[in-house]
C-alpha cells in the first residue's frame, strides 16, 4: 500500500508568511486534495491539471463567501507556483471567483 501524499512536504518550499498563515495554507490545500479526489481520483497535486483547480474554485466554493475563495485562489497560487507552472498562476487571476 502507498503512502498518502504529503501536501506540508510539496508545499514546504512555497509557504512563506506567519505560523497562522501557512497553517490555513496547509489545511485549504488539504481541502482541496479532497475534493478533486473525490470528483476525479487525482490524489496528489502533480496530477492535476488546470480545469480541476478551475473546478475547485468555481463550483466546489460556490457557496463561500468571497473572502473565502479569494484565499483559496492564493493557496491555489501557491500551488501552481511549487509546481511551475507560472503560466497558469496567470490564469487563476482571470477566473471569475465572484
Amino acid at each position: 500500500m502507498s503512502k498518502p501524499f504529503d501536501m506540508a512536504l510539496f508545499l514546504s518550499g512555497v509557504l512563506t508568511g506567519s505560523k497562522a498563515t501557512q497553517q490555513r495554507h496547509l489545511r485549504q490545500a488539504r481541502i482541496m486534495q479532497a475534493a478533486v479526489l473525490q470528483r476525479w481520483h487525482r490524489d496528489n497535486p502533480w496530477t492535476w491539471k488546470l480545469k480541476h483547480v478551475r473546478w475547485f474554485l468555481t463550483q466546489y466554493l460556490r457557496g463561500h463567501s468571497s473572502a473565502s475563495r479569494y484565499y483559496y485562489l492564493i493557496t491555489a497560487s501557491l500551488i501552481w507556483k511549487r509546481m511551475s507552472h507560472q503560466r497558469h498562476v496567470q490564469a487563476f487571476r482571470k477566473i471569475d471567483i465572484g
